[in-house]
């Protein structure tokens, strides 16, 4: 079944229920569905090739919003792309995604076909396309090999998640969900087709929010948001930097959080603060969407305990590979493969489990607890970041020889920091520029430092634990944050 069904079902019984919520513009269910038709209508008189990607290059919004129903409807697969990423990123996305058209404001630089869907007129939503293994997305992640890659994510993928999620904190017509993460970001598959499947509205939070905490509060407060989906880190500095007092939001009713490590005495203040707010953590690589989580008790959030990652969520069923202790995952929510040039490749082993790289063990509760990575993948702000991307970008900088990329930990969570060795001096101004052309914001290096040369293992391989203890120092080299 279509992602869309849910959507079609509320648009029947109640057409001018509030749907789309962007500052003063409000759309109801009737309207968002002609936006959408006639954004639909357009690539269907196209006749642009199913089994190619519509990307969406629109900020966060209405807007972007209707040209994701739009594209569903017509029967494509959307490819969110990255308005903050380097125009270098995103033209090579849109090359390897073969993408046969781009939904923007402006011309795209590339593109096949370019739709504007502000002079469109509304039009009735086409009959929805029936088959659940069919491609909805594709979302373009950090990549091992020094360039991004792309989970592709069928509409049984992505509804399993929705479906559940909806059920598990109880949406309906009454809610108002914040919609916080960006398309291109897994979390915001609750945000569009969880609500939209449940009759409730959509309100986008204004970007500048994020970076002004008290105001956010202001905001959720006005609008009457009554649950959200977003990374533990935005949550840690709202709940410091937010003015929250108990009883400041009635309606907010349920948090969800996933993407990253929430550690347990800021998890304690969030709790302290919003003591009538369910708490729920989700887990799960984007291949997975969300495959485990653990509604919050606040009696058993000790300072020196993580928090556990809990119980297999959405149908799937989790496994704990003897030996290094990986967990593995299989069921409803995985990904259909990896979209690369055009074309689909497994994602999964000979036995059909997808292998998440993460270690996992059990508490004394049975539940399943989160140890780390096996890899050298990072976790920031929510984002993967595979740090061979990162020097992959640094070693096309011309007086850069050698690097190693490490996470290092601050008060804002995990960072990548990056050692070099170069041929000459050069200022980390001059190398942060460099790669700002190449990499988006959240893949930048907090600091750079030169050393002489990388501390080596006996094999010859840089030794990661050595460069991460010498970029712990953070002395020479640092550039600003």
């Amino acid at each position: 079944m279509s992602l869309l069904e849910g959507f079609s079902r509320n648009l029947e019984a109640h057409p001018l229920a509030p749907c789309l919520a962007e500052g003063e513009r409000r759309l109801n269910y009737r309207q968002v569905a002609e936006a959408a038709g006639g954004i639909a209508g357009k690539l269907r008189r196209l006749g642009l090739p199913r089994e190619r990607p519509i990307a969406v290059a629109l900020p966060k919004g209405i807007d972007a919003a209707c040209a994701v129903l739009a594209v569903l409807a017509a029967g494509h697969c959307y490819l969110p792309l990255d308005l903050k990423a380097p125009r270098q990123r995103l033209r090579w996305i849109l090359e390897d995604a073969g993408a046969s058209a781009v939904i923007a404001h402006q011309p795209w630089e590339g593109a096949n076909a370019w739709i504007d869907p502000r002079p469109l007129p509304p039009a009735p939503l086409p009959p929805l396309p029936r088959g659940e293994e069919d491609l909805a997305a594709i979302l373009y992640t950090s990549g091992s090999t020094g360039h991004p890659k792309g989970v592709a994510l069928s509409h049984r993928a992505i509804r399993a998640f929705c479906d559940w999620a909806g059920e598990l904190v109880a949406l309906g017509p009454q809610d108002r969900i914040a919609a916080i993460a960006p398309l291109h970001f897994d979390l915001s598959t609750f945000d569009l087709f969880s609500t939209l499947s449940a009759g409730a509205g959509v309100h986008f939070l204004p970007e500048t929010l994020l970076i002004a905490p008290s105001r956010l509060t202001g905001w959720l407060a006005t609008e009457g948001v009554t649950g959200l989906y977003t990374v533990p880190s935005l949550l840690s500095f709202w709940a410091w930097k937010g003015n929250l007092k108990t009883g400041i939001l009635p309606d907010l009713r349920f948090i969800l959080f996933a993407g990253e490590v929430f550690p347990t005495p800021r998890l304690r203040r969030l709790a302290d603060r919003l003591p009538q707010t369910r708490l729920y953590n989700l887990y799960g690589p984007t291949e997975t969407n969300v495959c485990c989580h653990w509604p919050v008790d606040r009696g058993r959030l000790e300072d020196d305990q993580p928090i556990p990652i809990g119980t297999p969520a959405c149908g799937d069923r989790l496994h704990i590979a003897p030996g290094d202790g990986e967990l593995w995952v299989r069921g409803p929510t995985l990904a259909s493969g990896y979209w690369r040039q055009g074309k689909l490749s497994p994602l999964v082993n000979a036995r059909g489990w997808y292998q998440t790289g993460d270690r996992a063990g059990r508490n004394a509760a049975g539940e399943y607890i989160y140890l780390g990575r096996l890899d050298r993948m990072l976790k920031v702000s929510g984002h993967r970041v595979e740090p061979a991307e990162i020097e992959a970008a640094l070693l096309s900088f011309p007086q850069v020889t050698d690097c190693a990329v490490v996470g290092v930990e601050d008060w804002q969570g995990i960072r990548p920091a990056a050692a070099v060795v170069m041929e000459e001096d050069v200022s980390p101004a001059r190398i942060r520029g460099w790669l700002a052309q190449r990499l988006p914001a959240y893949m930048l290096p907090a600091f750079v430092r030169r050393l002489d040369s990388l501390p080596r293992l006996s094999n010859g391989k840089p030794d990661l634990a050595a460069v991460q203890r010498l970029l712990h120092q953070r002395t020479s080299m640092r550039a600003p944050s």
